[in-house]
C-alpha cells in the first residue's frame, strides 16, 4: 500500500490532469492580454476589480434588507451625491424644518434656555406649571380625541397622585431597599399572566410601555435564535403589525419581513406567511388588534405554523391588553388569542392604556421562564460589582410601578368588566353607524375598540380632508392612517358619556356630505398647526417614502422640531422676538 502522501499526490494529479490543457489555454489568454501592461498596473487593475467586486456583492446579498430596497437605497445615495440633488434635499429639509418649528412656536411666548439664578418659590413654580399648561390647546376632556387618554377619572386620578407622592423616592434597580416596589412589580406581572390565562411557569416583566415590552420580545428570539448559530435572526411579521417591531430589527441587527393583509379582511395572509419562513426565522408575529384598524389577526392561524415549524410566535396584545382578558364576560367572546394557545409563547400588554394606569407602564409576559431569561442582560465583570437587569432601563420610577398597581386594585376584574362593556357596545355602535353613512368604508371587521375607515369606492373625496373638517369645525382628532389612506377612532372610556358617539356618527355625514357638494372635495387638506400638517404629508403622498429612500431623512425633521427652543417671530415692522426678548 503506498503511503498517505504519495496516495494524496496520486489523487491531485488524478484531478488536475484532464484540466491542465485547458489551463493552459486560460492562462495563455491572461498573459497576452497582460503583455505590454506594467506589472503595477496589472497589481491595480486586480484590486480595483476586487473591489468593485465586493462592492456589487454587498448590494446583491445581504441578509437583513431585500435586493429591491438595497438597490434602491444605494441607486438614490449616489443620486443624492449630485450637488444640485444634494442642495435641492439640504434646502427642502431646511425648509421642512423651518415649518414644523414655526408650528411649535406658535403659541409659545418664550423658553426657558438657563437655569434660574435662584431658585423659584413653590407657588412661583406653579404659577409658572399653570402657564405651561395653557399651551394645550385640545381638550381631551370633551371626549372628541382619538386614544391618547384612556381614563380621566377624578377620582382616579386623585389616587395616582396619592400613589405617586408615596413611592415618589423609589428606584425598583434597589430592590433591597425597596421591596415594596419589588413586591407590587411581581404582583402586577403574576396578576397579567393570570389574566392571559398563563400556568406556573409563565413569567414576564414590566416596561416603561408598548414598544420596550416588544423589543424585549424580539430580543429573547433573537437571541435564543444566535445560540443555535442564526447570524441575522428574521422575524415574520404582519404588515400592519406595530412599528415597534421594525425598531427592534434596527436596533437588534435582525431582518424584519412583512406579509401583507388581506384587502377585505385585514388579517395577516397566512398563506404568504407559510412561504416567508426560513432557516433563520426566529419569531413569528399576530396582532391582538392591530392599531391601524382593530382587527384581530388569525393568531390561532399563526401558532399552528409556529407549532409546525418550530418557531416561537409572539401576540402583540398592547392596545387590547385590557379588554381582550374581558371580552367574553363583558358579553363580546373572540378567539382565543392567549396562552390557552399551546404556540402563543408571549404576548405584550399594556396597562398603561386600558388598565387605566399611569403612562409609562407595560408587560411582556412569556410561557416559561426559558423565553425570558433571553432578555436579561448580565454584566459580570464590571469593576462596580455585577450589573443585571430585566429590560432596557436600569434605574426606573418606582412610582410608576407603584400607582400601576394601585389602579389594578382599585378597578379590580369587575370593574374592568363593566369598562369593557362600555368601551367596546360604543365602538361597535360607532362602527354600525358609519357604515350607513354614504361614502364611508370600515375596514374589515373591527371587534375590539378601534374603528378603522376611509372612502368607499365610487367617491370621490379625500379622506384627510374629511378628517380636518371634522377637527376645524368639530373639534375630532383622529389618527391618519395610509397603506390605505384612511384614519381611524380610537374608543376610550371618555366616549362611552352619554352622546358622544351619536355626535360623532352626525357630525362625520354632516361633514362629508358638505365635502362632496364642494368642487375641491378631492383636495387634500392642511392643518393650521404646521407639525400637524407635516403627519398628513406622509399620507397625501404615500408612495414617496417608498420610492426616495431619503424621505424619512426629511420626515426625522419633525423629531428635530420636538427639542427645538429656537423662537423668532418676524413681525410687520421688522422686529425680532427671539425667545421673548426683542432685538
Amino acid at each position: 500500500m503506498l503511503p498517505n502522501n504519495v496516495m494524496s499526490d496520486v489523487c491531485v494529479y488524478k484531478i488536475k490532469a484532464p484540466l491542465e490543457p485547458y489551463l493552459d489555454i486560460v492562462k495563455g489568454k491572461i498573459n497576452g492580454a497582460c503583455e505590454g501592461i506594467e506589472p503595477w498596473k496589472v497589481v491595480l487593475y486586480a484590486c480595483g476589480t476586487t473591489a468593485v467586486c465586493i462592492y456589487v456583492k454587498n448590494i446583491l446579498i445581504s441578509d437583513e434588507e431585500t435586493l429591491t430596497k438595497r438597490t434602491k437605497r444605494e441607486f438614490f445615495r449616489w443620486i443624492k451625491m449630485i450637488p444640485m440633488v444634494k442642495a435641492r434635499v439640504a434646502a427642502e429639509k431646511k425648509k421642512i424644518l423651518h415649518e414644523m418649528e414655526e408650528g411649535m412656536h406658535a403659541d409659545v411666548p418664550s423658553y426657558m434656555l438657563k437655569l434660574p439664578s435662584k431658585g423659584l418659590t413653590m407657588d412661583e413654580v406653579m404659577k409658572e406649571l399653570g402657564e405651561y399648561k395653557k399651551l394645550t390647546k385640545v381638550d381631551w376632556e370633551k371626549s372628541t380625541v382619538s386614544g391618547t387618554v384612556y381614563s380621566g377619572d377624578p377620582d382616579l386620578t386623585k389616587l395616582m397622585e396619592k400613589t405617586y407622592g408615596m413611592f415618589a423616592w423609589t428606584n425598583p434597580l434597589h430592590a433591597d431597599i425597596f421591596p415594596d416596589i419589588r413586591k407590587m412589580e411581581a404582583e402586577v406581572v403574576r396578576m397579567c399572566c393570570s389574566l392571559f390565562n398563563g400556568d406556573s411557569e409563565s413569567c414576564g416583566t414590566m416596561t416603561s410601555g408598548g414598544t420596550e415590552s416588544i423589543l424585549m420580545a424580539c430580543l429573547s428570539y433573537r437571541n435564543m435564535a444566535r445560540e443555535r448559530g442564526v447570524r441575522i435572526p428574521e422575524m415574520i411579521v404582519p404588515v400592519t403589525v406595530h412599528a415597534a417591531f421594525d425598531k427592534a430589527a434596527a436596533y437588534f441587527h435582525m431582518k424584519i419581513t412583512h406579509i401583507p393583509v388581506d384587502e377585505e379582511t385585514r388579517k395577516v395572509d397566512l398563506k404568504a406567511m407559510r412561504r416567508a419562513i426560513n432557516a433563520n426565522t426566529c419569531m413569528l408575529v399576530g396582532s391582538a388588534p392591530q392599531f391601524p384598524h382593530g382587527v384581530i389577526d388569525d393568531i390561532e392561524g399563526i401558532c399552528k405554523l409556529g407549532e409546525k415549524y418550530n418557531i416561537p410566535v409572539h401576540v402583540d396584545c398592547c392596545l387590547g391588553g385590557f379588554l381582550v382578558p374581558f371580552m367574553e364576560k363583558a358579553g363580546f367572546p373572540i378567539p382565543v388569542v392567549d396562552f390557552r394557545l399551546s404556540g402563543v409563547t408571549s404576548i405584550s400588554a399594556d396597562t398603561h392604556k386600558y388598565a387605566f394606569a399611569p403612562k409609562g407602564s407595560s408587560v411582556i409576559l412569556y410561557k416559561s421562564h426559558d423565553y425570558r431569561k433571553h432578555q436579561f442582560f448580565v454584566q459580570p465583570d464590571w469593576p462596580g460589582g455585577i450589573y443585571a437587569t430585566a429590560a432596557v432601563g436600569g434605574s426606573r420610577a418606582g412610582a410608576i410601578i407603584a400607582v400601576c398597581w394601585a389602579t389594578l386594585m382599585y378597578f379590580g376584574e369587575e370593574g374592568y368588566v363593566q369598562s369593557t362593556k362600555k368601551i367596546i357596545s360604543t365602538a361597535r355602535y360607532i362602527c354600525e353607524g358609519l357604515r350607513e353613512i354614504p361614502g364611508i368604508m370600515v375596514y374589515g371587521e373591527p371587534q375590539m375598540s378601534v374603528v378603522g375607515f376611509g372612502k368607499a369606492k365610487g367617491y370621490k373625496y379625500n379622506i384627510f380632508t374629511l378628517s380636518e373638517m371634522l377637527a376645524k369645525k368639530r373639534g375630532w382628532n383622529l389618527n391618519p392612517l395610509q397603506f390605505p389612506s384612511s384614519v381611524h377612532l380610537c374608543c376610550t372610556i371618555l366616549h362611552t358619556k352619554e352622546g358622544v358617539a351619536d355626535r360623532f356618527i352626525t357630525d362625520v355625514r354632516e361633514c362629508l356630505e358638505e365635502l362632496l357638494a364642494s368642487p375641491d372635495a378631492e383636495a387634500g387638506g392642511m392643518f393650521s398647526n404646521k407639525y400637524v400638517y407635516f403627519r398628513l404629508l406622509c399620507m397625501e403622498w404615500p408612495r414617496v417614502s417608498q420610492i426616495v429612500p431619503w424621505y424619512p431623512e426629511l420626515a426625522g425633521c419633525f423629531v428635530e422640531a420636538l427639542y427645538s427652543t429656537n423662537k423668532e417671530e418676524y413681525k410687520s415692522n421688522g422686529e425680532v422676538k427671539a425667545n421673548g426678548v426683542v432685538h
